[in-house]
């Protein structure tokens, strides 16, 4: 067990993370059956969040990740992405770029709708929010079946931004998420804090 005052050594940052930091870290997520539907397992970060020092860990890990990429903004996607990314950003000494649900966002938007299990959805982002060739990281809490990071990937890319990397702190495996972000074209790192087989 990893006590409040324990000193995190770099190397326990470093992905993917031992069997024992991944056992501890996943013991501070609550699974909440039949949510938001019936037969979902929904893995509820805000037992994590409330964890200072699991809060930390998962913050500095992400950040450790994203340093090594070389970005020049940090895009988090709403609404978990909104914890995450700004305090990586920080971290970082560079800005946040919230990628929005529709009708969010004050100024000019551009817009990208994609498709869902069961129906559509859509995620904007401000006209100005990127500039063309700027290197972005996109942060989200979970990877399930990738429509939304793809979406928010594809979003960017349309404003000419050059997506070099997509981060969750889980990933829920047996739904091939990452199978959907691997077709872009290009080179594009996708890590994940946790994985869940």
């Amino acid at each position: 067990m990893v006590m409040q005052t324990e000193k995190i050594e770099p190397r326990e940052l470093e992905l993917p993370l031992s069997e024992e930091r991944s056992k501890w870290l996943m013991g501070t997520i609550r699974d909440v059956p039949d949510f938001p539907k019936e037969g979902i397992m929904f893995k509820d970060i805000t037992t994590l969040l409330k964890d200072p020092v699991a809060l930390t860990f998962t913050i500095d890990a992400l950040t450790e990740k994203c340093r090594a990429l070389k970005p020049d903004a940090i895009v988090g996607i709403e609404s978990r992405g909104f914890i995450l990314a700004p305090a990586i950003a920080r971290n970082l000494g560079i800005g946040f770029v919230p990628v929005r649900k529709p009708g969010k966002l004050p100024a000019k938007t551009a817009r990208l709708e994609y498709e869902l299990e069961y129906g559509t959805d859509a995620l904007e982002v401000h006209l100005d929010a990127v500039e063309p060739g700027e290197r972005v990281v996109v942060i989200d809490d979970l990877l399930a079946t990738g429509g939304t990071a793809k979406a928010a990937h594809d979003l960017l890319k349309d404003l000419k931004a050059k997506v070099v990397g997509l981060g969750f702190i889980i990933e829920l495996d047996f739904l091939d998420g990452r199978k959907k972000l691997e077709q872009s074209e290009e080179a594009l790192e996708i890590f994940s804090l946790l994985h869940v087989n």
